[in-house]
């Protein structure tokens, strides 16, 4: 029986000794990743009061650690940073008594969170087999997943794990996220070092569930409680993790939230994106980066000829109601643009769109760039540094070389005869493409009568605002798409409005 039990509690990742005195947290296990140097590694996990603790590595590189003293039950190690590499052994020791971890290897660490199109599997992409039989090229790009557990309290420890640590394979890829599966695998090929993926995300759920309490409260969120929000997931899936070392994390989430507290989201995704990094590098002893690089995905699409605002507005709110990322509000940030990725025919809804592949990559780019400091990687969109309106035009001038096809409703301007902001409701007329030139892009305002003017203008402004890949404005080599925006040229005071990179002059 006591073999048993021992196999039992090594398959779920509970790596402890068989008579229970010393065992690591549930997010420690053999094939792990651990962050490399030059950040330094954090090991915690459960053992007898007052015991001593001391922690050896052994691999490439040999490490003795002090001895730490069990307190209320937990005790906690600092590794001294290592290289990217291994394998190493782990191994825990107190007095008769040894846990072990086995196969570890030293890379980055990234945390992949949101609702369903992150928890999208690697099953249900475009072609699922062939990225699914690829898998076992990639030994060093290591899997762990979170269960969807929620919890009223902030949570030490998980409370489970659904997939321990993992060396991959097509059997336990089948069911892991699809969007962080290839982010890791794509950034492997760039890199040449392990990857830890670690998937904490569930489908339907709101920026507010995943926010802690301290976060919600710096955008006057009601403080509700259910499962749908109030820190139900921060608790019981994020604030467990907050020991952990890890380099970035990815998110794509905010469908939620196109229907409950959309006007709040331009203030709480920021804010729990500020709180997230600043409790990862408390929790991990300041070793987690206290501006770690954050990179999110756009909202997709989800329903053909759609009206409503909602998925645009979440958009705009997205980047902090500026257009695109990083800005000065939510510096070190990433965005992979995907409303131009949508999936008509997706077996699982249009709301879930099978292309991955894309996003991924798109993603993949602004880590690069953000992450890595990669010089010369190219990943912003399009975006308009120059707007002139004259009677019968609107010239844009963007911030770089665009390709442009033909487009009679993409763009939209407003016509009014008052200086005022325009809103959802205000007379948004198509603005059809007339001329472009390699950094600029003129529109006809003739739609606007001789009493008005133009007082706003937008860009993609819709829910599917064109089919697959074929938005009107991409970079030059056509890989990235010009994400949407929306300038107004008055405040509520009739004031002209300035924009930090809009130099307007509608």
């Amino acid at each position: 029986m006591a073999m048993t039990l021992c196999v039992v509690f090594i398959l779920l990742a509970f790596v402890e000794s068989c008579d229970g005195n010393l065992r690591f947290a549930s997010y420690f296990g053999d094939h792990m990743v651990l962050q490399k140097s030059p950040e330094r590694a954090v090991l915690w996990g459960y053992g007898p009061e007052g015991g001593q603790v001391t922690v050896s590595l052994s691999g490439p590189t040999q490490q003795n650690t002090a001895p730490v003293t069990v307190t209320k039950g937990i005790w906690r190690i600092t590794l001294d940073p290592v290289k990217a590499g291994g394998p190493y052994i782990v191994i825990a020791e107190i007095e008769g008594s040894t846990a072990i971890l086995t196969d570890v290897l030293f890379g980055d660490i990234w945390l992949c969170g949101g609702q369903s199109n992150m928890y999208f599997f690697m099953s249900q992409i475009f072609n699922a087999s062939e990225e699914l039989a690829l898998t076992e090229k990639y030994p060093h790009v290591r899997t762990f997943m979170a269960a969807l557990k929620l919890s009223e309290t902030e949570m030490t420890d998980l409370i489970q794990v659904e997939l321990p640590w993992t060396v991959p394979t097509a059997k336990n890829l089948n069911e892991f996220s699809a969007v962080c599966w290839l982010f890791g695998r794509y950034m492997y090929d760039i890199l040449k070092y392990p990857i830890g993926l670690v998937e904490s995300c569930w489908g339907g759920t709101p920026v507010e569930a995943w926010s802690s309490s301290r976060a919600l409260q710096k955008c006057g969120s009601e403080l509700l409680n259910g499962p749908r929000n109030d820190s139900v997931l921060w608790n019981a899936m994020i604030h467990p993790l907050l020991n952990m070392t890890i380099k970035g994390a990815l998110w794509y989430q905010g469908e939620a939230n196109a229907g409950y507290n959309q006007d709040k989201y331009n203030c709480s995704f920021p804010a729990m994106i500020d709180d997230w990094r600043m409790a990862f590098h408390e929790g991990s002893g300041k070793q987690t980066a206290i501006d770690f690089p954050f990179g999110f995905v756009q909202l997709s699409t989800s329903e053909k000829g759609s009206k409503d605002d909602s998925f645009p507005n979440i958009r705009w709110h997205q980047t902090a109601d500026t257009g695109f990322v990083p800005n000065s509000r939510m510096q070190r940030t990433f965005m992979a643009v995907a409303l131009d990725l949508p999936d008509e025919k997706s077996p699982y809804g249009t709301i879930h769109p099978r292309d991955k592949q894309d996003v991924a990559y798109r993603l993949t780019l602004g880590a690069r760039a953000v992450a890595y400091n990669e010089k010369d990687v190219q990943f912003l969109g399009p975006f308009p540094n120059n707007i002139m309106s004259l009677e019968m035009y609107v010239n844009i001038t963007y911030d770089q070389m665009v390709s442009v096809t033909p487009s009679e409703n993409i763009f939209e301007i407003c016509c009014s005869g008052i200086k005022a902001p325009c809103g959802p409701k205000s007379n948004w007329v198509p603005a059809p493409i007339k001329q472009w030139g390699p950094t600029t892009v003129q529109l006809s305002a003739s739609l606007c009568t001789s009493s008005d003017e133009v007082a706003g203008l937008r860009y993609a402004w819709r829910n599917w605002p064109c089919d697959f890949k074929a938005c009107p404005i991409y970079s030059a080599n056509r890989v990235l798409p010009a994400p949407p925006f929306i300038v107004n040229r008055y405040t509520d005071k009739g004031d002209v409005l300035e924009n930090q990179k809009l130099n307007e002059k509608l």
